[in-house]
């Protein structure tokens, strides 16, 4: 059996139990002192200059990064400080300066407090010593360690189209893992994220029109990755509701996965609410996410949890009517992507986003996955379509994922004072982040929505 990839911390200086972390899958965790840690350092006076929230590993092995949250006292790399607050600075002032990321190779020695933790990389069994990309065939060297298995070089996966043509030529030419594209021609491009882009297209044969979407992993795709993501892709074909997008096929050649699903031509939430001035009026607001929570229902009753809701990934259909009827799409999709390593190191300073949409929980348990996740990410896209504002506050330098960690939602009226006073108290409810804390059935959350307007 092929050895897989790890990164492993172990303790060489300190009290701390256990003495060895083991990172054999894509995680992230966070260095502290506070109970949700991982690994969670004590609060005794070896460690009293040790920040809630130290720091962050971002980690994807064999690859791993470090970043100082501005912590008090810093953190030290191989005895160099790489992170900490100015003297006199408050944590919240500390935390508004993000520091950058810091790349963690085999030996290096990381020390918070008085713990210091020695970093074993591992690479997987039968990496290459050369990269060859498998679309251009050009050698490349840009990834941290080398992956056994297809590797897309860095100027291939910026051009997703070609990504998308080639996956199309292929089909023409019978290749059994593109049966569910043969026949299709591109129309035009629907939109593009870091993961790829997504096409309208077209099968020629029989004029039906399906979205084509394009994900071109960061790293070589081995066969175990593969699987891992195609696997959840095939439980969330299962699902069939009015208010899911339906995905149709999945699959992968030339270092490049596919997804086809239903086209739903009125565009996403965001877009609506583009079009409409940044906000959508209470009432027709919370009919959308009632119908949307349906879906959302139907999914986590099989067991399906999104991970990943946003206004961008609530799709619209029209009725002959003209009433607009909302479909959640990529269930699971651009996190079991992530999962499987596909996506690099994700959260470090270089390549992190803005989580505008993403509960504390799933910074702290990046493995994590339950409704109650879902929940919170759906009342925080209603909250963004009433107010035009996300429910956190994301100071321009913090770094994002600390004000994921330790900044509690704004009270919904405290940006629109005007909103229904009931209705505020099921959103600020739902946006609650203490344990047991908010809602845990989509049922739930949507019976309080409409009984609040």
């Amino acid at each position: 059996m092929t050895r897989p990839a790890s990164v492993t911390l172990t303790v060489i200086q300190g009290p701390l139990e256990p003495a060895e972390f083991v990172f054999d899958e894509r995680t992230t965790c966070v260095i502290g002192r506070s109970r949700d840690c991982h690994p969670k350092l004590p609060g005794d006076t070896d460690h009293q200059t040790v920040s809630r929230h130290h720091c962050l590993l971002d980690i994807n092995p064999p690859d791993a990064c470090v970043r100082d949250f501005g912590s008090r006292n810093g953190t030290f790399l191989n005895d160099r400080k790489i992170g900490q607050r100015e003297q006199g600075q408050t944590p919240e002032e500390g935390a508004a300066t993000a520091f950058p990321e810091h790349v963690l190779g085999d030996g290096d020695e990381i020390r918070i407090g008085n713990t210091v933790f020695r970093v074993t990389i591992t690479a997987e069994q039968g990496s290459p010593s050369v990269l060859r990309c498998v679309k251009c065939g050009r050698e490349d060297s840009a990834e941290l360690n080398a992956r056994a298995g297809d590797h897309l070089c860095a100027s291939c996966r910026t051009d997703p189209q070609a990504a998308a043509e080639l996956l199309l030529d292929l089909a023409r030419s019978s290749d059994p893992a593109l049966a569910g594209i043969t026949g299709y021609t591109l129309l035009r491009e629907l939109g593009r994220g870091g993961m790829g882009a997504v096409y309208l297209a077209r099968q020629q044969v029989t004029g039906r029109e399906v979205a084509l979407k394009v994900m071109l992993p960061k790293v070589a795709t081995n066969q175990v990755a593969r699987g891992r993501f195609l696997r959840e892709v095939v439980i969330t074909q299962e699902l069939r509701h009015p208010n899911i997008a339906t995905l149709h096929d999945a699959g992968f050649a030339g270092g490049t996965f596919y997804l086809t699903t239903e086209y739903c031509p009125d565009g996403s939430l965001d877009q609506l609410v583009a079009r409409r001035g940044g906000r959508l009026p209470v009432d027709e607001a919370v009919r959308l996410f009632a119908a949307a929570l349906e879906g959302l229902a139907h999914a986590h009753e099989r067991s399906v949890v999104h991970r990943d809701l946003s206004p961008s990934n609530i799709l619209l259909h029209r009725a002959a009517d003209g009433a607009l009827t909302p479909k959640i799409s990529d269930f699971g999709i651009a996190k079991a992507f992530d999962l499987a390593g596909l996506s690099g190191l994700t959260l470090t300073g270089a390549t992190a986003g803005k989580p505008s949409f993403v509960p504390r929980l799933q910074v702290v348990d990046f493995r994590e996955a339950t409704p109650a996740m879902d929940l919170w990410s759906m009342a925080a896209s209603l909250y963004w379509t009433l107010t035009g504002l996300v429910p956190r506050d994301f100071p321009p330098k913090q770094d994002p994922w600390l004000a994921v960690l330790q900044s509690p939602a704004v009270p919904i009226r405290e940006r629109t004072p005007q909103l229904p006073g009931p209705l505020a108290e099921v959103i600020d409810h739902a946006l609650a982040e203490q344990p047991g804390s908010g809602f845990r059935h989509a049922a739930d959350l949507r019976r309080a929505l409409l009984a609040a307007v």
